[in-house]
């Protein structure tokens, strides 16, 4: 049996802070199982120790990285972002639905005017989740360009304050 609290408790029961270079293999774990908990219809396209690699030398040192972790200290989610660009948010399956995502979203948004990621067409669960926080589809594409070669949404979040000409 899980030993995670009931629903309406989880989220409080979760810590955000600033990930560090030791955070990078369990980032990885936890993206590797997201990802194919979230996505099990795209191909396999790296091994464990690539994502782990990838996270390490790639996405903390070029990123701002937090991560949600429960009442056992246990790394559950993190988002990845820049100026620009949200280029990671993964909770492990039973977080989801929490408002955890949320809250790592909000940090990337934060003294932000706007944000835009990518997220696969299929990814029902992404595309609203995403919708409802603010970003907008504007523009799609076949995948050809992305390294699954699966059809991708371009999204964009604009601050409500952000008064653009």
């Amino acid at each position: 049996m899980t030993d995670v609290p009931d629903s309406s408790s989880l989220a409080d029961l979760v810590s955000i802070s600033r990930a560090s270079k030791d955070n990078a293999a369990e980032i990885a774990l936890v993206f590797r199982a997201s990802f194919r908990v979230a996505l099990p219809y795209l191909p396999e396209l790296h091994t464990a120790e690539e994502d782990l690699q990838f996270f390490s030398d790639n996405v903390l040192p070029s990123n701002e990285v937090f991560v949600a972790k429960d009442i056992k200290q246990r790394i559950v989610g993190f988002i990845a972002f820049d100026e620009q660009w949200v280029h990671h948010l993964y909770l492990l399956s039973e977080f989801l639905g929490r408002g955890i995502g949320g809250r790592l979203l909000n940090i990337a948004k934060n003294d932000r005017s706007n944000l835009q990621l990518w997220a696969f067409q299929r990814n029902e669960r992404a595309r609203q989740f995403y919708e409802k926080h603010g970003f907008v589809a504007v523009r799609s594409t076949d995948g050809a360009e992305n390294e699954e070669k699966e059809p991708d949404i371009l999204m964009e979040w604009n601050s409500p304050h952000n008064k653009r000409t």
